[in-house]
């Protein structure tokens, strides 16, 4: 029986490593993608398409499918639908029959030639006024690149060997333009090394291994990701105390731009009990004062995704180093929460300056989308 979305899938999972692993490391040997750094979706078509009547959702709609037909659930199972109008127009009007895909949202920026995924715009989907969903559907518009097929038919997939999901999807989107598309994929250990370079400069990050005679384990780390490791020198502005109260909860992170001024770039965190406790005592001769003794508090911008949530944090005048290790940029900041790796006392401040980041050499993101 298809699967569908009133019961979800979890999506399967990736275990990190630190290289990209050979074909011959895993029973059954390894096809490699490409990582697209988007938002993970299950995609549920029970087949159904009709021209349309206005979408019962609140989120608007493009006037050419019937949205009920199509479910989009997120890597937490919840319902990402309403946010991608025009991705429910597209699975509504271009997939040729009923099915379950598991893959990617992602947004472009830049034109042909200079063009990248986008984490920011597509961040910016996320919103509660159906107003705003529909400006957003027409001004940054998603794609989904598939790279799994869970269900085709009335017929579960779950249990088939990858090789034979993998090539089942080949079958099926064979045709499909866009905004959807088919994730590349090579059992060339070699291209998939390059990949892992190249594909950087366009906003992906790193490589994904699939064993070939796996089946689809939901919420399980059966494939294997492999990222980029970089580390960095920054100056640290601040802490947050941890939400139980015991403890600094995660470091707030500077680097110097070239007009020498201060920028935060992100946070680290993930620390264990007995470290946020440690962190308390070694950060206290940092802690900015006011006239009174009190430690001096800051608050960081508010996104729609911090809700209530405490943004204040204790401020520390800018004097001491951490070396910490990330991924990737977006912008100006860390694409994601970095890692401590090891105060450097050796280390001046003002020579933690976005200079000494390793950015990737641009690649033209439509060279991937084939």
């Amino acid at each position: 029986m298809l699967p569908t979305a009133s019961q979800p899938i979890a999506p399967m999972l990736a275990k990190a490593v630190d290289a990209v692993p050979l074909p011959d490391s895993v029973a059954g040997g390894l096809s490699y993608e490409p990582k697209w750094d988007g938002f993970r979706a299950i995609v549920y078509f029970d087949g159904g398409a009709s021209d349309a009547a206005d979408d019962d959702s609140g989120a608007g709609s493009t006037g050419t499918a019937d949205s009920g037909s199509v479910e989009i659930g997120s890597r937490g199972s919840k319902m990402l639908t309403r946010y991608f109008p025009e991705l429910v127009d597209a699975f509504a009007r271009l997939l040729p029959g009923p099915c379950v895909l598991d893959g990617e949202i992602v947004v472009q920026r830049g034109d042909t030639g200079s063009a990248r995924l986008d984490w920011e715009a597509l961040s910016q989907r996320i919103h509660p006024a159906a107003s705003r969903v529909t400006k957003l559907a027409a001004e940054t518009p998603a794609m989904f690149v598939a790279f799994d097929l869970l269900g085709v038919g009335d017929e579960s997939l779950l249990e088939r060997p990858f090789g034979e999901r993998r090539d089942a999807l080949e079958a099926l989107m064979a045709g499909v333009g866009h905004p959807l598309y088919l994730s590349q994929r090579t059992t060339d250990v070699d291209l998939a090394r390059r990949w892992l370079t190249e594909f950087e400069g366009a906003g992906l990050d790193g490589v994904v291994a699939k064993p070939l005679a796996a089946a689809y384990a939901p919420n399980k780390r059966v494939m294997l990701k492999t990222k980029h490791h970089r580390t960095a020198d920054a100056v640290v502005l601040g802490y947050r105390m941890h939400t139980s109260g015991q403890g600094v909860g995660s470091l707030l992170l500077g680097l110097y731009d070239t007009d020498g001024e201060l920028r935060g770039v992100g946070g680290a965190s993930a620390f264990s009990n007995a470290r946020r406790l440690e962190l308390i005592d070694e950060l206290e001769p940092y802690v900015e004062r006011d006239d009174a003794g009190d430690a001096v508090k800051g608050e960081t911008d508010r996104s729609r995704f911090s809700g209530s949530k405490d943004v204040s944090f204790v401020k520390l005048r800018p004097e001491k180093v951490v070396e910490v290790r990330y991924d990737q940029m977006e912008g100006s900041r860390f694409r994601h929460t970095v890692q401590f790796d090891r105060w450097r006392p050796d280390r001046d401040p003002r020579s933690c300056t976005f200079e000494q980041l390793d950015l990737p050499v641009a690649y033209d993101l439509s060279q991937i989308l084939v």
